[in-house]
């Protein structure tokens, strides 16, 4: 065991800090349609404007040219415009550098790869850790010509770094490029233009608490009347007064709708964005708020009735119950979706499969639900898994980060909380120790089965192995408890079995020595005892 990497502690998730719900702006008139399109086209300028002069500011930038520049941005719109569209732009700047940052690490591990595999002799295996030698001189002529690439790639990336130089599209790179890949995108020239200016436009508002209805430029009333307070180019289009446009489409909110109407009949902070499908020709309004952050409980809280293991797979979620001392209960859950399609649908899929999960683990009782804490930045890299094409695709296809987000999101609302624990050797140790026990003529078990109980016992705090080496002696208890199945202190631990007072007729002896028992010809019997022989309670947690 010299090889096994140091396991990181498993710990509580912390749950969501923010919501945001959506519906559609229904029945709108040309006019509404006219006027939200120039508002979204003007404000949309300004963004991209507001975004090209931080990106020139880069690494100079400080409290004075953020005034500057929101000052410049307020006599064209209007403060509250301008604080919105700043303070997007520097969330958008930000998330760039961060991008940036991932980007050098991937070279980095890229270049390292590279390096070590070119070290070593051509045909020399690898490892289960460690990748081996190419196979043949020109896979290690196409390398080298790979590795001084991507060293060309990450000077450059530094470089840039270094000078707080980061490229930013407002729209989306990829929707960029598709310009280019019309026919492959089956999209018109006009059908990409008319989606790229939807992007690029600029029609939100943060919200403010103590203003009316928690928020003063797009203001959403009770009853579900909309507003927005329009720029003072465009206040010549106002229908209502201190040059504010009514929409004749109402809005309500099916889910969280009584949260939504507290928060603004308490005039309450509430950020709107609205925007064009352009595909299905629909507007849509987003409402978002913050919550209070929810106090995660203890990790043995969450242990206390035990916990659903969670092995997930390309296709599906593989789901075990486990009691609190990390036996299995039942049989094994299996939770399909489909990563294939479009990315609603994808989307979808797993938001189904998790309310299926969710409502087994609220069905069976348990507190907790655990899953790994999965990150595959590492493991994708075609310089690791070159050859492995289909097995890259298939990591690179699961949605981690959503997936984690959403199963928080989720869980919290039902009063679950989720156990993350190390992803390392789960599948290996679940297969070695479980999967064959537990296999029966009516009950197959998989690998991911098997990994559903090594991540639930890793998260219920027991080691993935059902039981230690037994006692040197021999095969009693007399030498220690022999499994690791409890702790000491838990109740009906298996343990060394106490003295008995008294023994069942036809039992052994308290001293646990054999007597030969005497004819009934030599012996004369005794009266009954009047004692009662009682069973020691035992639970056996093993």
């Amino acid at each position: 065991m010299g090889g096994v990497r140091r396991l990181a502690a498993s710990f509580v998730a912390p749950g969501p800090c923010g919501v945001a719900v959506r519906d559609r702006l229904k029945h709108l008139t040309a006019q509404d349609e006219m006027v939200l399109r120039a508002v979204g086209e003007h404000q949309g300028a300004l963004a991209s404007r507001d975004l090209k002069a931080r990106c020139s500011d880069g690494l100079d930038h400080s409290a004075q040219t953020w005034a500057a520049r929101k000052r410049d941005l307020t006599g064209v719109s209007s403060s509250r415009i301008a604080g919105a569209i700043t303070k997007a732009t520097h969330d958008q700047w930000a998330l760039a550098r961060r991008c940036q940052v991932a980007h050098i690490r991937k070279l980095d591990a890229g270049i390292r790869t590279l390096r070590h595999r070119l070290s070593l002799p051509l045909g020399e295996k690898g490892t289960r850790r460690t990748a081996g030698g190419y196979r043949s001189k020109s896979e290690w002529f196409r390398k080298s010509r790979r590795l001084a690439a991507l060293e060309a790639r990450h000077t450059a990336a530094v470089v840039d770094w270094r000078a707080g130089r980061v490229r930013v599209v407002r729209g989306g790179k990829r929707l960029l490029n598709t310009r280019h890949h019309l026919t492959q995108a089956r999209l018109t020239e006009e059908q990409w233009r008319e989606r790229w200016e939807a992007e690029r436009w600029f029609i939100a508002a943060d919200g403010e608490s103590g203003k009316r209805f928690g928020n003063e430029t797009i203001r959403v009333t009770p009853d579900g009347e909309v507003s927005v307070k329009l720029p003072a180019p465009l206040a010549h289009l106002a229908n209502a007064r201190h040059g504010r446009y009514i929409f004749t489409g109402r809005i309500a909110f099916a889910h969280r709708g009584a949260e939504w109407a507290d928060r603004i009949e308490a005039n309450r902070a509430v950020a709107y964005r609205i925007h064009l499908d352009t595909e299905r020709g629909r507007w849509y309004l987003t409402a978002s708020w913050q919550r209070p952050v929810i106090q995660t409980i203890p990790l043995e809280t969450a242990r206390a009735r035990g916990m659903i293991g969670v092995d997930t797979n390309a296709d599906h979620f593989a789901a075990y119950r486990l009691d609190r001392h990390g036996n299995p209960i039942g049989g094994p859950r299996r939770f399909f979706y489909d990563l294939s399609g479009t990315a609603d649908h994808r989307d979808a899929q797993i938001r189904h499969a998790l309310t299926r999960l969710i409502n087994r683990a609220m069905r069976v009782g348990v507190a907790a639900i655990g899953i790994e804490d999965l990150d595959f930045t590492a493991e994708k890299t075609r310089e690791k898994h070159g050859r492995r094409k289909r097995f890259r695709q298939l990591i690179s296809g699961i949605p981690t980060g959503k997936l984690k987000a959403r199963l928080v999101s989720m869980a919290s609302e039902q009063g679950l909380t989720i156990v993350a624990v190390d992803p390392a050797y789960t599948s290996m140790w679940g297969a070695q120790h479980w999967q064959k026990p537990l296999s029966t003529p009516r009950r197959k078990m998989s690998r991911h089965d098997a990994a559903g109980i090594a991540i639930g016992r890793r998260a219920l705090g027991h080691p993935i192995r059902r039981r230690t080496a037994p006692p040197p002696h021999d095969q009693s208890d007399r030498a220690g408890h022999r499994t690791a199945q409890a702790g000491p202190g838990a109740r009906g631990r298996e343990g060394t079995r106490p003295p008995t007072t008294d023994r069942p007729p036809g039992g052994p002896s308290p001293s646990g020595k054999r007597k030969r028992g005497t004819s009934a010809s030599k012996t004369v019997r005794d009266a009954p005892s009047t004692q009662q022989w009682v069973q020691d309670s035992l639970t056996h947690a093993g």
